[in-house]
């Protein structure tokens, strides 16, 4: 299988799904390498602490530890299709990020309101003050990302296509 190349195809005629994909901007280079690494890393953190807590502390607060194992499955979900970038992942990583902004709102909000009923710490608590806030602002960078990552695709697409005529 011929390696992809960073040069144009020599088809000026070349769609832009033939392009080699290391002319395509994608979610998962550059900058997002980080993201993913992130995410990754919070997708660990996050499922290693719900285990914990539901295996060895499920009767102290059985709603909040299974928000945060929630909260680790969205992460590995975020993650993979962000690394992964073909439209189909960055679709469902877009719902991930989405999802995970709304859920540490909610859980936030909640945990502030009502802390009877977070007694214990978890992912999305308190805005996720126990990860640095990282789940606060994290999915506001990966949905930016996606959307930064779109528009470059979208004016490299439309290059190609003025190309070819």
């Amino acid at each position: 299988m011929p390696e992809p190349t960073s040069s144009s195809s020599s088809s000026p005629a070349a769609s832009p799904e033939s392009r080699p994909v290391t002319d395509r901007p994608h979610t998962g280079h550059g900058f997002g390498r980080l993201l993913v690494a992130v995410y990754g890393l919070l997708a660990l953190a996050a499922t290693g602490r719900s285990i914990l807590q539901i295996v060895e502390y499920f009767d102290r607060a059985p709603v909040p530890f299974l928000l945060s194992a929630l909260a680790a499955l969205i992460y590995l979900v975020a993650t993979v299709g962000l690394a992964r970038g073909d439209r189909a992942s960055v679709r469902l990583a877009t719902i991930a990020l989405t999802v995970e902004l709304v859920g540490v709102l909610t859980v936030g909000i909640w945990s502030v309101v009502d802390p009877v009923a977070f007694p214990e710490k978890t992912v999305w608590s308190h805005f996720g003050q126990g990860y640095g806030y990282v789940p606060l602002v994290l999915p506001l960078v990966g949905l930016w990302w996606i959307r930064r990552t779109a528009r470059a695709t979208a004016a490299s697409d439309a290059d190609v296509a003025r190309s070819a005529h």
